[in-house]
C-alpha cells in the first residue's frame, strides 16, 4: 500500500505542483513549450505506469465492500463518462493543449456548450463511480487520486488561461461553464445546437470505446475500465 500512496502522491505532485502553476510558466520560458510538454508527458507516463503497477500489487482491504446493487447504475454512469470524455477529446476547445489562444465565444460549440472541460468531468465521473462501487482501500486511494486530479484540473486550466489570456478568457468564460449545463442554465449558451455540432461520428466513437472497455473489463489487467 505505501507504494500505491507514493505513486499517487507523485502523480498529484507533477500536476498540481507544476502544471497550471507559475513554475510551469518559468519552465516553459526556459525550456520552450515543446520540450516542456515532452518532458511533462514522459513524467506523466512514468506516473501512470507506477500507479498501475502499485495498484495491481496492493492488498485487498475492504472499506464498505463491493456494492453489487449499484453495478447496473455504474454501467450507465460510466457510459455517460465515456460520452463526456471521448466526445470532449475529439472536440476542438481553447481548454485543450495547443489551442490556448483560441479563446473566443464562437469556440463554445458541441460538447463545449455543456462544459468547457468535458474530458475532465468524464474522468471525474468514471473515477467517482469506481471508487464507490469497488469499496476497498486501494480503490479509494487510486480513484480518489484521479477524482481529485480531474476536478482540480478544471480549476488549474481555468487559472492558467485566465492568467495568460485575461481578455480572451473573460469573453470565452461568459459563453461556457466548468460545471456541466451551468452556462446553459444562466443563459450564456444554448443546448439545442450541441448535439448536431457533436456529429454522429464522435458519438459513435464514444459508443465503440465504451463497448470495448465493457468487453475488456476484468479480462485484461486490473479492473480500471
Amino acid at each position: 500500500m505505501p507504494d500505491l500512496i507514493g505513486a499517487c502522491a507523485y502523480f498529484l505532485l507533477i500536476h498540481f505542483g507544476v502544471s497550471g502553476t507559475r513554475l510551469r510558466d518559468a519552465l516553459t520560458g526556459r525550456l520552450g513549450e515543446g520540450p516542456y510538454r515532452g518532458l511533462f508527458s514522459l513524467a506523466s507516463l512514468i506516473g501512470i505506469g507506477w500507479v498501475i503497477y502499485a495498484y495491481r500489487r496492493a492488498p485487498l482491504i475492504p472499506t464498505w465492500g463491493p456494492l453489487p446493487g449499484l453495478r447496473q447504475a455504474a454501467y450507465v454512469l460510466v457510459f455517460i463518462a465515456f460520452l463526456f470524455a471521448v466526445i470532449g477529446i475529439l472536440t476542438p476547445s481553447p481548454t485543450r493543449v495547443g489551442m490556448e489562444s483560441r479563446l473566443d465565444p464562437e469556440e463554445a460549440r458541441g460538447m463545449v456548450r455543456i462544459t468547457r472541460h468535458p474530458f475532465l468531468w468524464g474522468a471525474g465521473l468514471w473515477a467517482a463511480t469506481h471508487l464507490i462501487v469497488n469499496g476497498d482501500v486501494a480503490s479509494l486511494i487510486l480513484f480518489g487520486t484521479f477524482l481529485v486530479l480531474a476536478m482540480g484540473g478544471t480549476a488549474s486550466i481555468d487559472a492558467k488561461r485566465r492568467r495568460k489570456f485575461p481578455e480572451g478568457w473573460q469573453r470565452f468564460s461568459r459563453a461556457t461553464s466548468s460545471v456541466p449545463f451551468a452556462a446553459i442554465a444562466r443563459g450564456g449558451n444554448r443546448l439545442a445546437p450541441a448535439f448536431a455540432e457533436m456529429g454522429a461520428w464522435r458519438i459513435l466513437a464514444a459508443l465503440a470505446l465504451y463497448a470495448a472497455a465493457f468487453y475488456l473489463h476484468g479480462r485484461v489487467g486490473p479492473p480500471l475500465l
